[in-house]
């Protein structure tokens, strides 16, 4: 049987009782409430759920319930995933639900979108939300987000992006005529519709890490 802490906060009349802390089944990692965790599926063929722990309780037979609001993957969505969605992108949604503590596989970080997207590292460990999803209408929060580029699309994490001189937006290559690898190799960028001005002005700073810096040129991730 999974091991429990104490930590009782209150005793219900039907002989629950809420905890403080879970320990995961076969582990010595201490989950509470707010934590962020992987939950097994009942479909082995599925990666495992994501959930956000709001109370963990035990009946009388000290069998430990957790109480969840639920992530959802875009795939999941009834609008499904599209191109600007990120691998490692999820919707906190509006779906609450009872499981039972031992389907609990491991913690997680579910990170906002702005300090993700300045994660040095991505561990298999990390996600990242940017949407609040009401499950029965498929309606996001907020409903308008910044597009970039000629494609006029929201940022996705997972591409590389270019930021033009002059008019400060951000391109994807293949949408301005490049690859990938060229673009890795550009020191400045001047989108079409910039290219005529003799007076804009070339900046020497190197290239951010992300867009979503605030930074004047070159590879990386945007946000306004």
């Amino acid at each position: 049987m999974a091991k429990t802490r104490p930590g009782i906060i209150t005793k219900t009349k039907t002989g629950k009782r809420d905890l403080d802390s879970y320990t995961i089944r076969g582990t010595n990692k201490l989950v509470r409430a707010g934590d962020c965790v992987l939950m097994r599926p009942s479909d082995t063929g599925k990666p495992p759920y994501v959930a956000r722990i709001e109370k963990i309780e035990s009946d009388a037979r000290s069998n430990v319930k957790v109480r969840v609001r639920w992530y959802y993957r875009p795939e999941e969505s009834l609008g499904g995933r599209r191109q600007f969605h990120g691998a490692k992108e999820l919707f906190l949604s509006d779906h609450y639900d009872v499981q039972s503590a031992h389907t609990i596989e491991g913690k997680c970080i579910v990170h906002s979108f702005k300090n993700y997207t300045k994660l040095e590292n991505v561990g298999a460990e990390d996600y990242y939300c940017r949407f609040e999803y009401k499950a029965a209408t498929g309606g996001f929060t907020p409903d308008r987000v910044a597009v970039y580029c000629k494609c006029e699309m929201p940022y996705n994490p997972d591409d590389l992006m270019v930021q033009c001189e002059g008019c400060k937006d951000w391109y994807h290559p293949a949408c301005v005529g490049m690859t990938i690898e060229e673009a890795k190799k550009l020191e400045h960028f001047v989108c079409s519709e910039c290219s005529s001005d003799d007076d804009i002005k070339r900046s020497q700073n190197g290239f951010p890490s992300s867009p979503v810096a605030d930074a004047k040129c070159h590879l990386g991730t945007p946000q306004k």
